[in-house]
């Protein structure tokens, strides 16, 4: 039997006396599902991420990735599983501005104890299958709005991680470099990556998502499928 590459079970998350920003949620998703998660501002969207992400813990409930209990760990251990499993891409890209793009993207494999010859040498794999190679010794200011996100998503990538979580990637994006990105989360999809992100990019999420879940005040209040064929994962 498969096991889930995200399981939560009745799970809440309050932060103070008012209403729970996420409420007795349950669902699973399976290997190689991109999930877009789509809802109104304060809808509990970015909290279910941060959980799945290990970056929060929940007030009740289990959150489950890849066979580990999330919320059990403690923050080395949540450090090492989002090394080991999570690649994360953010809005506004989160690249450091005096590393060169390679030396970005290099950083969490150096952080996992990969060689530096063995890192540089994966990074630049990367950095080629996503049309970027060119840009290895630039820094990122010098790059478009989506060649940063593109080197960004080789950055989340590099551990081969088990879950790829998006957080508006298109959001900072003009139309075009939005357009290279949804291409780039299709791709990456076809080749098998588990994907969940969170969105208000409603094309994106038809384009990308072979799964939209709805959240309205911290509740799930659809969650809609539809068939997929994937490929081999990177």
């Amino acid at each position: 039997m498969t096991v889930p590459a995200i399981e939560l079970h009745d799970v809440t998350r309050r932060y103070d006396d008012g209403p729970p920003a996420l409420h007795d949620t349950t669902l699973s998703v399976a290997p190689g599902e991109a999930v877009a998660i789509l809802g109104p501002s304060g809808s509990g969207k970015s909290t279910l991420l941060n959980l799945i992400a290990g970056l929060d813990r929940p007030s009740g409930g289990t959150v489950t990735v890849d066979g580990v209990r999330v919320d059990k760990l403690n923050e080395t251990g949540s450090a090492r599983y989002r090394r080991a499993k999570i690649g994360m891409v953010f809005q506004f890209f989160n690249l450091l501005d005096d590393l060169t793009v390679i030396d970005n993207v290099v950083l969490p494999a150096q952080l996992s104890g990969v060689t530096r010859s063995a890192a540089r040498l994966r990074a630049a794999e990367l950095l080629d299958a996503l049309g970027v190679a060119r840009h290895a010794a630039a820094y990122p200011g010098r790059l478009s709005g989506g060649e940063r996100q593109r080197v960004a998503v080789a950055r989340a990538l590099m551990n081969r991680p088990t879950l790829l979580l998006a957080d508006e990637p298109t959001g900072a994006l003009d139309t075009a470099s939005g357009e290279e990105v949804k291409r780039l989360f299709n791709d990456l999809h076809a080749d098998g990556q588990t994907i969940v992100l969170v969105t208000h990019d409603l094309p994106l999420a038809e384009s990308c998502a072979t799964r939209t879940i709805r959240l309205v005040d911290g509740r799930v209040v659809a969650d809609d499928v539809r068939a997929v064929t994937t490929g081999r994962g990177r």
